[in-house]
């Protein structure tokens, strides 16, 4: 009993951080350009993964004839992932944010028919329409203006389309290395993409940035418990119960983020909007009602753990 408490209490936490990380995003970005604040978050992470995976004896070399697809990944995400997803928390709040990036696993068996002639059930169908039903109202607030809330919205989809695609090409090398030897090689090689991003993006504006206690702390908190915590506790409670029952936790992620940005940043959602977040969940629900194994649950197996 002891044991349950402390595995789906694990699963929860790792849910938590994921919800705050759009929330410590927002604050980081008051203070840090988005490439900048990327660029600091995958440096600090980098590090904690190596020094987590040479603890734990888990540490594998790169074989040089896999490299081309770790750089693919890493251009997937997190360069172009972390690109849609900062820069669309400049413009949206992170509760629309969070509820579009939860609708990634939706799109993993549509982009199976489409890529790997993987037939699509009549479930996923539906798991997608009532989940981009449900983010349509999310989506209507009339405070913000026309265009900043359609390029925010594009942006996120950035995020989206590019998790699935790395999710395509992550089959390559999955069952050659361990989940965070994956992570860790993907967000080094990530960071030859955004050091030169941040040359000619932000780089002219470095001396403008004023670094307060909260924009640091939220950096800090990004690096350590969303990106290395968090995939620590999920990966081991998947090991424990699987994919398909850890799942169901992750779908209350746009619920955490929606009450922790009630609570923190005083965001406020209209009736409509609360209502769209639960038809996104249960939309999320839907479509991972039980079905046969096929490629795309590979796929969106693997997006999970990477996706935050």
């Amino acid at each position: 009993m002891l044991q349950h408490i402390k595995m789906y209490g694990a699963i929860v936490l790792a849910m938590i951080f994921w919800a705050f990380s759009f929330i410590w995003t927002k604050i980081a970005i008051e203070s840090f350009q988005p490439v900048t604040l990327v660029t600091l978050r995958l440096v600090i992470a980098v590090l904690l993964l190596y020094a987590y995976a040479k603890a734990t004896k888990k540490f594998q070399y790169i074989k040089r004839a896999d490299l081309k697809w770790f750089v693919l990944l890493a251009f997937f995400e997190p360069y172009m992932y972390y690109m849609g997803e900062t820069y669309s928390l400049t413009m949206l709040n992170p509760t629309l944010v969070a509820v579009i990036v939860a609708t990634i696993p939706l799109f993993a068996p549509l982009f199976a028919f489409l890529f790997l002639k993987e037939k699509i059930s009549p479930v996923n169908i539906l798991g997608i329409v009532v989940s981009l039903l449900g983010v349509m109202m999310v989506i209507y607030e009339p405070q913000v203006g026309v265009e900043t809330g359609f390029w925010g919205i594009i942006l996120v989809f950035v995020a989206v389309f590019s998790a699935v695609f790395y999710a395509i090409t992550l089959r390559k090398i999955s069952s050659h290395y361990k989940t965070v030897n994956i992570i860790l090689y993907q967000s080094i090689i990530g960071l030859f993409f955004f050091v030169p991003t941040f040359f000619i993006t932000d780089y002219a504006t470095i001396t403008d940035i004023k670094i307060t206690y909260k924009s640091l702390e939220a950096l800090l908190m990004l690096a350590i418990f969303a990106s290395v915590l968090a995939f620590v506790l999920f990966a081991g409670v998947v090991r424990k119960i699987g994919i398909a029952k850890t799942n169901v936790f992750v779908n209350l992620i746009p619920v955490f983020t929606a009450v922790f940005s009630w609570l923190l940043l005083g965001q406020q959602l209209g009736f409509n909007q609360w209502i769209g977040i639960v038809v996104v969940v249960s939309g999320l629900f839907v479509s991972q009602l039980s079905r046969k194994r096929k490629i795309s649950e590979k796929i969106e197996e693997i997006t999970q753990v990477t996706e935050y």
